[in-house]
């Protein structure tokens, strides 16, 4: 049996496969750079008591890219599955795989963050740096909610959105900022409101709105040079909440869509079940 994992900073998807037997489970995000040991080995006990032993753990994960985390997710994998031969990657690798499997193109990620690269079909040869929600994330969940609080609070919203963001929340400007700078997970409390964005997508502030988030996410492909001609293929639950204002985004920015995969598990099951005799991460 194999386990498969995709993590990104709000949630997991794990899926276990043995043979056309197929199970899957949903946990909370396992970002290593934000979630510790205790907590992360928990979730894995919870996994193992519920999907069983694998012989091997293919772990894709938000926070994983560097070689030093996926020592830290492997030894923490290992604790918990002790006969399994554990493996962890970046997230990008694991979209890489999903949607593209041994060819190339242009991939990203649009989730809580976002991520963007060139794959040769088997590794990714180039990619833009990540510097995290604080600084870029351009066309996340974190991004447009980043971009609706600031308005919000600023009080350049229009008024009926305005309005409607105060009923649906129930929170004041001011109260926003503290809860912000107070939250454990910051990334997550503004990707949380990405999804009143996606309710109202059809107002033209709203729509407006997510052209400029877009358009900054579309512009990064011109540091790739050539290989922006390439199909773009997404990954990522922004995909499928906005997947007109990204089509519009990609209009202007003539480019091609390739894969669209708002879950990319799927993907990673074809490649992994097609890779199974000669795995050798």
């Amino acid at each position: 049996m194999i386990l498969l994992a995709d993590s990104g900073s709000t949630k997991t998807h794990w899926c276990s496969v043995d043979g056309d037997d197929v199970h899957e489970l949903y946990s909370e995000g396992l970002n290593p750079r934000l979630v510790g040991e205790q907590p992360t080995i928990n979730v894995f006990r919870h996994v193992q008591e519920t999907l069983g032993n694998p012989d091997q753990v293919f772990f894709y994960g938000a926070g994983c890219g560097t070689l030093e985390m996926q020592k830290t997710l492997v030894a923490r994998l290992s604790v918990v599955f002790k006969q399994a031969s554990c493996h962890c990657q970046g997230d990008l690798l694991g979209a890489c795989r999903a949607l593209c499997g041994t060819g190339e193109g242009m991939v990203g990620i649009l989730g809580t963050g976002s991520n963007l690269c060139y794959y040769d079909g088997e590794t990714i040869a180039r990619q833009r740096i990540s510097v995290g929600y604080l600084l870029g994330d351009e066309g996340s969940g974190n991004h447009i909610g980043k971009r609706l609080l600031k308005d919000y609070i600023e009080e350049r919203m229009p008024s009926h959105i305005s309005a409607m963001f105060y009923d649906d929340y129930h929170i004041a400007p001011n109260q926003l900022v503290s809860q912000l700078y107070s939250h454990p997970r910051p990334n997550r409390f503004l990707a949380s409101f990405a999804s009143f964005a996606a309710q109202h997508q059809d107002d033209e502030y709203v729509a407006a709105l997510l052209d400029d988030c877009f358009d900054v996410y579309f512009e990064q492909l011109g540091y790739f040079g050539c290989h922006r001609l390439l199909p773009l293929s997404l990954t990522g639950g922004i995909v499928n909440s906005f997947l007109s204002a990204i089509q519009r985004a990609a209009q202007r920015h003539c480019v091609t869509l390739g894969t669209l995969m708002p879950d990319p598990m799927m993907g990673l099951v074809r490649y992994h079940t097609a890779h199974l005799d000669h795995e050798s991460e």
